[in-house]
């Protein structure tokens, strides 16, 4: 169990810190977007550093099941890493959400489209965002060809840069389990647009573990 508490307590803290700031400060403006993005790659960094020896610090959905496709992880592990993630989410909305309801600061940091933002377009920037995220962290973190221990720096660093790009255009998810919970709790149009933070970061790994499948083989033959 203990790999799977230590996923959800990440996935709490990721949500807590990265929602909580984009709260607090909003992302209307560049400073805005700035810290937001400071503050979920500093939260993935900061867990990297604290559960990864105990379970990887997936604290996404996409990146389990980028792992799963990678075989990195078995399907049983995937499955209850996905709802342990979820789970953690939702203390991580749940304890925003108590600080914004006795505040008056509003909101939990739901994704959402932005204004000028289809339906398509933010699809694909979920798609395409993912995709790179994910990329790097199989890269990384991979056995032969990764970064050892600078692997959570350099995945925290890439979550930085995909926000400071994405956030124009659906406030950036690339994350499952950080778009489910706080669109519960927001409700409204970041409730019925959830599916595009779902199907688009699942998508986006999918292409990951496939880019990486072409790129990153360690068989004999590649090698050579």
């Amino acid at each position: 169990m203990k790999k799977y508490l230590a996923e959800m307590v990440g996935t709490m803290v990721l949500v807590l810190m990265g929602c909580g700031v984009a709260t607090s400060i909003g992302c209307g403006e560049p400073a805005g977007v700035a810290a937001t993005a400071l503050a979920f790659g500093l939260a993935v960094v900061a867990m990297a550093y604290t559960i990864g020896g105990i379970s990887g610090c997936h604290i996404n959905p996409a990146i389990t099941l980028g792992c799963l496709l990678t075989k990195r992880i078995s399907a049983k592990d995937a499955c209850l890493y996905m709802v342990f993630q979820v789970i953690g989410a939702f203390i991580g909305s749940a304890l925003l959400y108590l600080l914004t309801s006795n505040t008056a600061v509003e909101g939990t940091g739901a994704n959402d489209l932005q204004e000028g933002v289809t339906m398509i377009g933010g699809l694909l920037a979920e798609i395409i965002f993912t995709c790179v995220f994910v990329l790097v962290v199989l890269g990384t973190t991979d056995a032969k060809k990764g970064a050892g221990n600078f692997a959570g720096l350099a995945i925290g660093l890439s979550l930085v840069l995909v926000h400071l790009v994405c956030i124009r255009y659906t406030g950036t998810s690339v994350n499952p389990a950080r778009s489910i919970a706080p669109a519960v709790f927001q409700g409204g149009t970041a409730l019925s647009n959830l599916w595009i933070f779902i199907v688009g970061p699942f998508v986006g790994a999918i292409c990951a573990a496939g880019i990486w499948a072409l790129i990153g083989c360690n068989c004999d033959k590649c090698e050579k």
